[in-house]
């Protein structure tokens, strides 16, 4: 069982009814059709040039100019990003794609936490952060084993957050599992979800395995704003905890939050 095989498919499904709506958002505007037709997602662009235009808001329009050129940069040329895993991200927001792209939307939401957690460092007063792995490519094979970990933390992360204002009920896990079987999630991987949702919180021990990677702190975070509605007290003070716990300043989870449209930019 592939994490982020399991991640794509748990995205695909939507932990929340927002999640998708955040995602957009943080893909950005008119840049998602076209993300989509460059990078190999649902149809829509044209050019390379059409993708990397900017958008409105908090939205990888601005990234894949700005954020995005810089990353490559830093990683030696765009070509060491994870730009196919944003496009197959961007086609089944379109709704594209099926059972065989879960893989690649997990990888897909790597590649835009990352961007977002890169965006939000960079822009948070601190010091100059490095690429999320999520981000670029990994080059071998102990590089793709620690993402497998990382999508396994950020997955843990998101079901965390679900718990929030209380123990997700059988019906909600029902949905989930239902839906994680449409995109072809075995039951191997179902079996996985089910008992971490009915597990106890564990809260700190998530931020302790992020201790010391700020990187993987901001993306951890803004997973788990994509994970629920943020509509009670109980949730808002989950997040402000978390945020604390993970050292997050202010600004970056207010950046973090203006990406998926929480908060005005």
């Amino acid at each position: 069982m592939k994490m982020s095989d399991l991640l794509g498919s748990v995205m695909q499904s939507g932990m929340s009814p927002s999640t998708h709506e955040r995602m957009r958002n943080s893909l950005g505007g008119g840049v998602l059709e076209s993300l989509a037709g460059v990078l190999g997602g649902a149809p829509g662009g044209s050019s390379p040039d059409s993708a990397s235009g900017t958008s409105g808001g908090g939205g990888l329009g601005g990234l894949l100019e700005n954020i995005l050129g810089e990353a490559g940069q830093a990683v030696g040329g765009n070509q060491n990003l994870a730009l196919g895993g944003l496009g197959a991200l961007a086609g089944a927001l379109l709704g594209g794609g099926g059972k065989s792209v879960s893989g690649a939307v997990g990888g897909g939401v790597m590649a835009l936490l990352g961007a977002m957690a890169f965006k939000a460092l960079k822009g948070g007063g601190g010091q100059k952060p490095r690429v999320p792995l999520g981000l670029q490519e990994p080059q071998t094979a102990s590089e793709r084993d620690e993402l497998e970990r990382h999508s396994e933390l950020i997955l843990k992360a998101m079901i965390n957050a679900a718990k929030a204002d209380g123990q997700i009920d059988k019906d909600e896990i029902h949905r989930i599992l239902g839906k994680l079987s449409e995109t072809g999630a075995d039951a191997e991987a179902q079996e996985y979800v089910m008992t971490e949702m009915q597990k106890p919180m564990e809260t700190e021990k998530l931020i302790a395995a992020v201790q010391g990677q700020p990187e993987l702190a901001a993306e951890m975070y803004g997973a788990s704003l994509l994970a629920i509605e943020v509509d009670t007290p109980a949730e808002q003070k989950y997040l402000d905890q978390l945020a604390a716990g993970l050292g997050l300043t202010p600004e970056v989870a207010r950046r973090i939050k203006a990406a998926v449209g929480l908060q005005p930019v």
